[in-house]
C-alpha cells in the first residue's frame, strides 16, 4: 500500500519526459527485492517477537527459530508477560511468518534456519543464572550457560550465515560489555555466568566473520520503560552514552531499520533513550542517516579482565555484605540486651499474652501470603 500511494503520487506529479522514471520506481517498489526474508532468534522474547510483529508490518517475512513445535497459530494477541508458547502460537499465525525447530545450540538447525534469508536479528540471550553447583561443577557443561548461548551459540550463527550463500547481515543485540569494573558489569557477570562477558566475546566473532554485521548495545530495557516524544540517542563506533531505560520495541524498531541502512553494516551502535526528555530525534532513521561503520581497534582482553573484576569485585562485594550483616546482628542485640530484660520483668501471663500475639500475627501473614 505505501509504495501504490507512492507511486501514485510520483506519476501526477511528473512531467511527460520524467514519466519513464515514475516508471521504474513503480516496478522498483513491487520487486521481489523490495521485501526481506529474515531470520529471527530468540522470537519469544520482548526484542524478537516485537522485530516479527514490525517485519510483518513491512511486509516482510519472518523465519523464527523455535525449540518446541507450535501446533496452531493463535490470532489473540499474548499479554506482555504470556509464556514462551504462547508468544510462539500467536507468532507462527502472522502472514508471512514461518517457524523453524531447533536451538541456539544445534548448528544443523541454524543452517535450516538461514536458507533464502537476506539477513538474521539475533535476538536470542542467556537467562542462567549462578547455581552452587558452579562452585565445584563446570558451568559451561550447561548448553543454557552465558558462554554456550551468546558465544559458541553466536559461533554457529555466523557459520551459518556465512555459508548460506543469502545472508548479508546479522543484526545482534548485546550490551554495554567494555566496563568489566563497573559495579553492574561485576553483579551481572557475577551472577548471570559471566553473560556480559561472553556477550562481547560473540561481537569479536562478528568483527571477524565476512558477513556484515551491526550490532546493537541497547539501555536497560523495559517493558514499562517510557519513550517520550524526540527521544531517542545513538552513538556509532560503540560510543558510551548514559545507561537509561528504554522500550524493547524500540530496539526491535533500530534492528530492523539497520537492515536497509548499508551504512549501518559493520558498525557498533549504542542505543538508549535521551537523558533529557525531548533531548534526542524522533526516528531512528534520522540518526541512522549520519552512522558510519567501527573504526577504532576493540580490546581483546576483556574476557580475562571480566572474570579478574568478578574475583576481586565479587569478593569484595561479599566482605561488605559479611560487614553489614555483622553490623545488623550487633544492632538486633543490643535492641535485644535493652528491650529483654524489660519483657523478662512482666508477669507470666502479659508474656504469654504477648507470645500468643506475634504467633498469631505470624499465621495470619504466612496465610494471606
Amino acid at each position: 500500500p505505501k509504495c501504490d500511494v507512492a507511486a501514485h503520487q510520483c506519476i501526477h506529479t511528473m512531467s511527460p519526459p520524467s514519466l519513464p522514471l515514475a516508471l521504474l520506481a513503480l516496478l522498483a517498489c513491487f520487486s521481489p527485492a523490495a521485501s526481506l526474508t529474515v531470520a529471527v532468534t530468540g522470537a519469544t522474547g520482548n526484542v524478537g517477537r516485537a522485530a516479527v510483529q514490525r517485519l510483518v508490518a513491512d511486509g516482510d517475512c519472518a523465519r523464527i527459530l523455535l525449540r518446541h513445535e507450535v501446533s496452531s497459530g493463535s490470532a489473540v494477541p499474548p499479554a506482555a508477560d504470556a509464556d514462551s508458547s504462547a508468544v510462539a502460537s500467536y507468532l507462527v499465525g502472522l502472514p508471512g511468518v514461518e517457524a523453524v525447530r531447533g536451538d541456539i545450540n544445534d548448528p544443523a538447525s541454524l543452517r535450516d534456519l538461514l536458507v533464502g534469508c537476506d539477513a538474521v536479528i539475533a535476538a536470542h540471550g542467556a537467562r542462567r543464572t549462578r547455581k552452587l553447583s558452579d562452585f565445584w561443577r563446570d558451568p559451561t557443561h550447561d548448553p543454557a550457560h552465558a558462554k554456550n548461548v551468546n558465544y559458541e551459540g553466536m559461533k554457529s550463527l555466523l557459520a551459518a550465515a556465512a555459508g548460506s550463500g543469502t545472508c548479508k547481515r546479522v543484526v545482534r543485540i548485546t550490551g554495554k560489555g567494555e566496563t568489566p569494573w563497573s559495579f553492574f558489569s561485576i553483579l551481572l557477570n557475577g551472577l548471570g555466568g559471566m553473560a556480559k562477558a561472553w556477550n562481547y566475546e560473540g561481537e569479536r566473532l562478528m568483527r571477524a566473520c565476512s558477513v556484515d554485521y551491526t550490532i546493537v548495545r541497547p539501555g536497560v530495557m523495559s517493558a514499562r520503560a517510557e519513550l517520550p516524544p524526540s527521544s531517542l540517542a545513538l552513538a556509532d563506533n560503540g560510543g558510551d552514552l548514559k545507561v537509561t531505560p528504554i522500550p524493547p520495541g524500540a530496539i526491535a524498531d533500530l534492528c530492523v531499520d539497520c537492515l536497509r541502512t548499508p551504512n549501518a553494516a559493520r558498525a557498533t551502535l549504542t542505543a538508549m533513550r535521551s537523558a533529557e526528555p525531548g533531548a534526542g530525534s524522533g526516528s531512528w532513521g534520522q540518526l541512522l542517516a549520519g552512522v558510519r561503520p567501527d573504526r577504532r581497534a576493540f580490546r581483546s582482553d576483556l574476557l580475562e579482565a571480566h572474570q579478574t573484576a568478578v574475583r576481586v569485585g565479587g569478593t569484595a562485594l561479599a566482605l561488605a555484605g559479611l560487614a553489614l550483616a555483622s553490623a545488623a546482628a550487633l544492632a538486633v542485640k543490643a535492641a535485644l540486651s535493652a528491650v529483654l530484660p524489660a519483657v523478662l520483668a512482666w508477669p507470666l501471663p502479659a508474656r504469654l499474652a504477648a507470645a500468643g500475639g506475634l504467633l498469631a500475627v505470624g499465621l495470619l501473614k504466612y496465610g494471606s501470603g
